[in-house]
């Protein structure tokens, strides 16, 4: 209020003063400019009768100049001893006259009769001015009023050989003429007068401008009465000024200033170093002339809050100012109001800092760093076992394992990190525990029920220096999920009531962010351990493939990624892998139902295409069942699925994608691509037809089929993840499934993904022709007595003649069922490879049917004899028909006889 009031007295005292003509700074700019004026007339003035004289000057000296040459001439003595000289020189005295630039140039005898003249009546009458100089052989000069008017003219002699005058020679300029010089001159003296009166008229004005400025426009009683005023303010104002010089002197110090530091009356004049009273920092601070701003310094009994200023800053003398304030009462609330704000801050900290991360161990780290050492010396966290696995806290303080310690120092004698303590019922740890109150333990030494859970652990800390102890209970929902402990040492003064108050509201921070870790860890280990149990524990045995596979879930949670090898009829081996839309329970879950359907819909030996097309139809079918529930909803709709089935006899791989992302061939000669396969909607979406791609596969070429995991990331593009996996693939056709699955994910995966993984590398293999042996069969009865002998003798070759007999009479079955319910063309395979499979195919489409016959039936037997006598059997569709096949299981010794 006191600033604003002065300053509205300010502009009051402006606009009442301003209107003064007889301020300071008007009486000064008046004596200014007429000091200017008078100056720069008396200039011009200069000028003008300098100019005129310098002009005065000059015409003589041309006129001088003029005559002297002509009377040195050649040719002017021969014309003056010519019978008529006027006509010889007459014509040279004109020309010499124009060119010359006078007005006038008079040749004469020595008597003063004119031989020229520039007024022809003029010649031959007397000069009219003085000669006897110049016969006397001077040069004369003098201002006359001759025939062409008021003129200025030069006489010098005109002499012989032998030196004497003969003649005269005068040249001149009229009066006028020298005159209209110095007029044509005035124009500019003036101008410059002009100007140079503009310039000091400005400079004086801005000069006044400051003075009015600095002046405030005042007049000189005004003045008076202003430094009046400003005398009597300075002895009143409660607040010490004093105004120390250059070279330390103290110049002025106030009444109050004299109060607070105890000035004798003669202070002012002398210099700081002799004021007695002062302590050596305040006299240091006032002689170095630097500026502090709310120094507290010692006098006498006070505590002085000090400010210094330079007065040199707007061009005032060197010097200081400096400003005293007793700070003495306000010193012990300044205190605790900084105390305050620090426990503040430190609370508005732990706010920023606790809970960053859905991880305890973390959470409990960053409360200890947040404390350490603003609020204790050393700071150690407990939780109970079961929390760190994400189950509910025991109702005691066993089993709590020691997650964090933090301190100044690392050579303390605290429990180490990773312990697990009981902590005794005295204690007050356990205490905190049990009751879900904070404990506060001021003088350790002397806590006898915290001595007796480690004795010598004990006064190892007190002989450590650590004294004061507060137990806070890490509480949530009730629920005690373990202890802080905060330690002091003699750095700091043992914990009170209020910072105990500041522990709990510390814990209290983290205590939410602990108990929102543990419910996202047990949630966590539930969904990785459901879908864990949902994915292939062990790959199927099988030799079409050499299989290596990674599945990494993401560190945010885990997501509906899977894979998938699953052996097929004839030695076939279908590659599966998929992606869920979502993370959690449910996406795990919406894999887990996928997969299984992927595994029921490969029993019946669908081509790739087909199978995704079920497989769209079943996802459609779980939307629709669970359209009440939105999100559920969105989550299985994305979902993602490629399916690839590999024959190991013709080197054939078929493979369909809906939406997933395309595989990655890496050739034998280790070159990598990408093959086309066509892009299907992802499942779902429906009303799209799938289409396949058929790859011929040489032996030893690997096919990695991956999710999009791997490859996306939001800082790359997927073209350079693409290339990225190329690079990691090429060149390396002979490294084994597993070495280039860990080499793939080392170059394109982080340590902690963001979304899950799941890479699936697969080496091809091809069967030996010397395991296949096949035969085109006719369409007649009696081909089957041949076919019997075929495979009989083929198995001998094999060295499974014991399998003979059962084989024959499953191949006889199946064969005659082709000849009597199907259609040429009829072909019949046998594949020796971990099972003997016995494959007939036909063109018809029509599939047989296992049932009991009655017993008077006269068919209806063969396909039951069939699966008697094979382990597995089964029908496959193809484009040309149909295969119906039979899988013996081979003996554990079998001697192979060659070719």
């Amino acid at each position: 209020m006191a600033e604003h009031f002065a300053h509205f007295s300010n502009i009051a005292l402006r606009s009442r003063v301003g209107k003064n003509p007889r301020s300071v700074a008007g009486q000064v700019f008046v004596l200014q400019v007429a000091l200017v004026v008078l100056l720069v007339v008396s200039a011009v003035v200069a000028l003008i009768l300098q100019s005129n004289r310098d002009t005065q000057t000059e015409a003589k000296r041309r006129s001088i100049a003029v005559a002297q040459t002509f009377a040195h001439s050649p040719g002017v003595l021969a014309a003056l001893k010519a019978p008529d000289p006027s006509k010889v020189l007459q014509p040279l005295t004109e020309a010499g006259r124009k060119s010359a630039g006078v007005d006038f140039i008079v040749v004469m005898d020595t008597k003063g009769i004119r031989y020229t003249h520039p007024l022809p009546d003029r010649i031959g009458k007397r000069f009219v001015g003085t000669i006897e100089p110049s016969l006397a052989g001077k040069v004369y000069t003098e201002s006359v009023h001759g025939p062409l008017g008021h003129e200025v003219q030069a006489t010098v002699p005109i002499n012989s050989a032998d030196g004497t005058v003969t003649a005269l020679v005068s040249a001149g300029l009229k009066v006028k003429n020298v005159t209209s010089e110095v007029t044509r001159q005035l124009p500019i003296i003036l101008a410059a007068g002009a100007g140079a009166l503009v310039v000091s008229t400005g400079g004086t004005a801005l000069v006044s401008r400051r003075l009015r400025r600095q002046t405030h426009s005042l007049a000189p009683h005004e003045m008076t009465r202003m430094y009046e005023h400003h005398d009597a303010v300075l002895h009143s104002v409660r607040e010490g000024v004093l105004i120390v010089s250059d070279d330390g002197r103290l110049l002025l110090a106030n009444d109050e200033a004299r109060r607070l530091l105890e000035l004798s009356p003669d202070a002012e004049g002398r210099h700081v170093g002799e004021l007695s009273g002062l302590d050596p920092e305040t006299v240091d601070l006032l002689a170095s002339g630097r500026e502090a701003t709310d120094e507290v310094h010692i006098a006498g009994g006070r505590l002085l809050a000090v400010n210094q200023r330079p007065t040199d800053r707007n061009g005032g003398p060197r010097g200081t100012v400096v400003t005293l304030r007793d700070s003495t009462e306000l010193q012990a609330l300044s205190g605790r109001a900084e105390l305050a704000r620090e426990r503040l801050k430190l609370l508005y900290d732990a706010g920023l800092g606790i809970g960053t991360t859905l991880d305890m161990v973390r959470t409990a780290d960053e409360l200890a760093q947040v404390a350490v050492p603003r609020f204790a010396d050393f700071v150690t966290v407990d939780l109970a076992d079961g929390v760190l696995h994400g189950e509910e806290p025991t109702p005691t303080a066993t089993d709590m394992r020691r997650v964090t310690v933090c301190g100044i120092r690392d050579d303390h004698p605290l429990y180490e990190k990773g312990r697990l303590i009981d902590f005794l019922p005295s204690t007050p740890q356990a205490r905190g525990y049990d009751t879900g109150r904070s404990e506060l333990v001021t003088h350790l030494s002397t806590a006898a029920g915290w001595h007796v859970q480690d004795p010598e652990r004990a006064r190892d800390i007190v002989d450590y220096g650590i004294h004061s102890l507060v137990a806070a209970p890490i509480q949530a929902r009730g629920v005690v999920l373990g202890m802080a402990n905060f330690w002091r040492t003699k750095r700091h003064d043992p914990f009170d009531e209020e910072e105990l108050s500041l522990a709990e509201e510390l814990v209290a921070r983290a205590a939410v962010s602990i108990d929102n870790a543990r419910r996202y860890t047990r949630e966590h280990a539930l969904a990785v351990t459901l879908q864990r149990s949902l994915l292939p524990r062990a790959l199927p045995e099988q030799s079409a493939l050499d299989v290596g596979y990674r599945y990494i879930p993401a560190r945010s949670g885990v997501s509906g990624d899977w894979f998938d090898v699953i052996p097929l009829p004839g030695n076939r081996v279908a590659l599966v892998v998929g992606d869920v839309v979502g993370h959690g329970l449910h996406a795990a879950a919406t894999m887990g139902r996928l997969r299984t359907a992927v595994h029921n819909f490969s029993t019946l030996d669908l081509p790739p295409d087909e199978l995704l097309s079920h497989l769209d139809d079943l996802v459609g079918r779980i939307d629709q069942d669970e359209s009440s529930c939105a999100e559920a909803a969105a989550e299985i709709v994305g979902a993602t699925c490629l399916y690839a089935i590999y024959d190991p006899v013709t080197r054939r791989c078929v493979m369909a994608r809906a939406g997933h992302l395309a595989p990655a061939l890496v050739h034998p000669d280790g070159s990598v691509t990408f093959p086309d396969v066509p892009a299907g909607p992802p499942l779902g979406l429906g009303g799209m037809p799938f289409q396949t791609a058929e790859l011929d596969l040489a032996e030893g070429s690997q096919l990695t089929l991956y999710t999009d995991g791997l490859i996306e990331d939001r800082t790359r593009d997927l073209d350079v993840g693409m290339e990225l996996l190329r690079q990691a693939l090429a060149g390396h056709a002979d490294r084994p499934p597993e070495e280039s699955c860990q080499a793939v994910v080392d170059e394109l995966l982080p340590s902690r993904p963001k979304d899950d993984v799941a890479l699936l590398i697969a080496r091809t293999r091809a069967l030996p022709p010397n395991q296949v042996a096949d035969w085109d069969v006719p369409r007649d009865p009696a081909a089957v007595s041949g076919m019997r002998e075929a495979v009989s003798g083929t198995l001998e070759k094999w060295g499974l003649s014991e399998l003979g007999f059962a084989m024959e009479l499953v191949l006889s079955e199946l064969i005659t069922n082709a000849i009597r319910y199907g259609c040429e063309p009829i072909h019949v395979r046998l594949i020796r490879d971990r099972t003997l499979i016995c494959e007939v195919a036909d063109g018809s489409s029509t599939s047989p049917h296992l049932r009991y016959a009655a017993t008077t039936d006269e068919g209806g037997r063969g396909l039951f004899l069939v699966s008697q006598m094979t382990e597995r059997w089964g029908t496959r569709y193809t484009p040309e028909g149909k295969v119906i096949w039979a899988e013996q299981a081979l003996p554990e010794i079998t001697e192979l006889l060659p070719d």
